[in-house]
């Protein structure tokens, strides 16, 4: 499925993984609890950077050209190659950097491994929480507090709700649109549940929530490891036509999309437009 390294598993990968993202996650808070280190700037996208986002990005880079040399890495706040291999890493070292400088703990470290354009595994650590989850398509789905991966538990996104029960709609804290608000009124019974970063993506993992629509832009590196982990969970990230979520080389930027437990859901929206 993707080259291993002297006899290295999946599992094993992974575990290595898990220490490297605690690592940043560290490194972040260790920054955070600096006043200074909360203060950004606004990048070309006008998105906010600090010191914490690099000192966590400058972790992984380290960490992953020592477990995987030959392996490329796509990093959201370093300079990605030309020209990155077909299997390469993706990685977003502070997903949610308004939710980091609000304080609100919501903020996370995501790695991913993309295989041609499909994410194979990945691992999301929320520092602040204290919060990891792992996994991708025929791996499972896993979630632990702390370090101690004994203690860690398998999850599975939710069974599809009765036809009479509110639909469980995860959206962003920062970014809820009114294209995405349009769309989730489309849902006669919902909750509406609110969360930062990558974290929505593994509420519906965990089965905390039915579904996300991201209708305004994000990028590769902001979903693709919480993608595997709700693949691995049983869930789907599907564009609005209904066709997998894929990550070509050719560009970072992903289309409008929706995770979902059960693509089924995506009807009883459609119902009522």
């Amino acid at each position: 499925m993707w080259p291993m390294h002297q006899g290295e598993s999946a599992s094993d990968l992974l575990a290595s993984l898990r220490t490297l993202v605690r690592d940043a996650g560290d490194a972040i808070l260790r920054l955070g609890a600096s006043g200074d280190a909360i203060a950004s700037r606004a990048k070309a996208d006008s998105s906010p950077l600090t010191a914490a986002d690099l000192a966590a990005n400058a972790v992984l880079v380290a960490g992953l050209a020592a477990l995987t040399p030959d392996i490329d890495v796509v990093s959201e706040e370093g300079a990605a190659p030309d020209e990155a291999g077909a299997t390469r890493w993706l990685v977003d070292p502070l997903d949610g950097t308004r939710e980091f400088i609000r304080r609100n703990g919501e903020f996370t470290v995501n790695v991913a491994l993309v295989v041609g354009d499909t994410p194979r595994l990945g691992v999301v650590h929320a520092p602040a929480l204290d919060l990891t989850w792992w996994g991708g398509s025929g791996l499972g789905a896993f979630r632990t507090r702390g370090r101690d991966d004994r203690a860690a538990h398998a999850i599975r996104v939710a069974p599809l709700p009765a036809a009479d029960a509110p639909v469980r709609i995860v959206a962003s804290r920062s970014h809820l649109d009114a294209e995405t608000l349009r769309f989730i009124a489309g849902f006669a019974r919902h909750e509406l549940l609110c969360a930062g970063s990558s974290l929505k993506l593994c509420r519906v993992a965990e089965g905390a929530a039915d579904l996300y629509p991201r209708l305004a832009p994000t990028s590769a590196w902001d979903t693709a490891a919480a993608h595997a982990v709700l693949e691995g969970a049983g869930g789907h990230l599907l564009r609005l036509d209904g066709a997998p979520l894929r990550y070509p080389r050719a560009t970072l930027l992903n289309p409008p999309f929706v995770a979902v437990s059960d693509p089924r859901l995506l009807a009883r929206g459609m119902a009522v437009k």
